[in-house]
């Protein structure tokens, strides 16, 4: 992907978050021009700036909820992958205009800097949570996704697109730091629900797959990355038996707690709605919807038959054992 990215001004939004700071770290052997780092933390600018010595990466403070300071941000950049947004469920359901402001004003504010600076190519960064949803997160991350994917129905010549994805593994928020602070700390490990399940994909992987998006974007696609999918009492229980040892403690000390789940979660996620999968088609790698709304689309995808409907549930779950490869291989216990 060389010759995508090679000499190229980009622009990450979240650039500091745990996809953003992944996106600025693998677009760096690509040899772009610049990498200008969009975030709102000041800690997490200082935080990446240590981690990354380049040159090329620049550091801009900055919200994109501020449309003035997204469109200076803005001002030459050939490439934008946006991935600041709220994305905490449960912060999101007791605060749900700020998730509006962010991930559906501010996405409409970096969308739109894009149009009035002629930027080549736009990719979004989504979750399976805007999939029927039935949360605040999910509806805003829904409507970010139409607002970026409609954007060509304009006069704008910009390739813009999304890419969906599930669980990030080890991510700031997610569940595995939980289980490692509740092991290392104690013998109790709260679960919301025993039949919870859910989308995961690890973070290096899915960041690969965002990039090879802006190599095949044509204009108003979401690809969706085809991920595996475990239940999450039995991710808990993998981390107890490859951590406790490391804590002193032995595995049959562990008691789970059901808590009940959190405010807006499902049992399950899904990949796709059940009209969606008639503009889909499914490649090695990925699903790619196309926008029935574009003319250069029409009904390309109809003429296929359609794929089955793909929810964290339906497929075949992880075997613990499996679970726990894929840990060790990817060091993350």
């Amino acid at each position: 992907m060389k010759h995508v990215f090679e000499g190229k001004t980009i622009l990450v939004t979240g650039g500091c978050g745990s996809i953003g700071s992944e996106i600025v770290k693998q677009l760096l052997q690509y040899n772009p021009e610049s990498i200008r780092v969009f975030d709102s933390s000041e800690e997490s600018h200082f935080k990446l700036s240590q981690a990354v010595h380049d040159k090329r990466v620049r550091h801009l403070i900055g919200d994109i909820r501020n449309i003035d300071r997204v469109q200076l941000a803005m001002k030459g950049v050939d490439i934008v992958f946006h991935a600041a947004a709220l994305k905490h469920v449960p912060l999101c359901e007791y605060n749900p205009f700020e998730a509006v402001t962010t991930n559906v004003i501010g996405t409409n504010n970096v969308v739109h800097a894009a149009i009035d600076n002629n930027v080549d190519k736009f990719i979004g960064i989504s979750t399976d949570k805007a999939v029927d949803p039935v949360n605040t997160m999910g509806a805003t991350k829904l409507l970010s996704e139409k607002i970026i994917t409609n954007a060509p129905l304009g006069k704008s010549k910009i390739k813009f697109c999304c890419v969906r994805f599930g669980n990030v593994l080890n991510s700031s928020g997610s569940v595995i730091p939980i289980f490692k602070s509740q092991i290392e700390k104690g013998t109790t490990i709260t679960i919301t629900h025993e039949s919870m399940t859910r989308f995961f994909m690890d973070l290096p992987d899915a960041v690969s797959l965002v990039l090879k998006a802006a190599e095949r974007v044509e204009g108003g696609e979401i690809f969706i990355l085809k991920m595996k999918a475990l239940k999450i009492v039995d991710l808990a229980q993998v981390m107890v038996e490859e951590l406790a040892h490391k804590h002193g403690k032995n595995p049959t000390d562990f008691t789970y707690k059901t808590i009940g789940i959190r405010p807006g979660e499902k049992l399950s996620e899904s990949l796709l709605t059940k009209e969606e999968i008639y503009h889909t088609t499914e490649e090695e790698d990925m699903y790619v919807l196309r926008n029935s709304l574009l003319a250069n689309y029409g009904s390309v995808a109809q003429k296929s038959k359609p794929i089955a409907p793909i929810t964290s549930e339906s497929v075949e779950l992880l075997p613990k054992e499996e679970i726990r490869r894929i840990f060790r291989e990817k060091k993350i216990v």
